[in-house]
């Protein structure tokens, strides 16, 4: 018998651990314009960009591959919500340490195109800031400290 998902576990992933079911190769983004949006975070994460108008890979730094896939009309997440289109997924970022860190990165994303979700830290107390990329997509800004 399997034991069932535990969000709240201290399992451990040592090597006395069964060998995994399956490998993670890929976390795929659903977008109306695939390239537009790997740009986007190859400006924030770096790597190089493969793929066509319908499948665009990130290859970045750190054998790490984000996809992104066409979907012409994606309705997107609306965050924080929970009923419905609610977000699924969504990326945590290290900006860094320090708070000029984290308002250095904020800066660029900003710039970049990304939107403010909830970015009161509350003067550096919380460690993470909560913006959408173009598409809608919710990412977080940590400082790492």
């Amino acid at each position: 018998m399997v034991d069932q998902y535990d969000p709240h576990s201290t399992h451990s992933t040592d090597s006395t651990d069964p060998a995994p079911i399956a490998r993670l190769r890929t976390v795929v983004f659903d977008c109306p314009r695939p390239r537009e949006l790997a740009e986007f975070y190859a400006a924030i994460i770096g790597g190089t960009i493969e793929g066509d108008d319908d499948w665009v890979d990130l290859l970045a730094p750190g054998r790490v591959k984000v996809s992104f896939q066409r979907v012409p009309d994606l309705r997107p997440p609306e965050w924080p919500r929970a009923d419905r289109n609610a977000q699924q997924v969504h990326l945590d970022l290290d900006a860094g340490s320090t708070e000029e860190e984290m308002d250095a990165a904020q800066e660029k994303v900003l710039a970049l195109g990304a939107r403010p979700l909830d970015v009161d830290d509350d003067g550096g107390k919380r460690g993470f800031r909560v913006y959408a990329d173009p598409v809608g997509h919710p990412f977080c800004l940590l400082r790492i400290s």
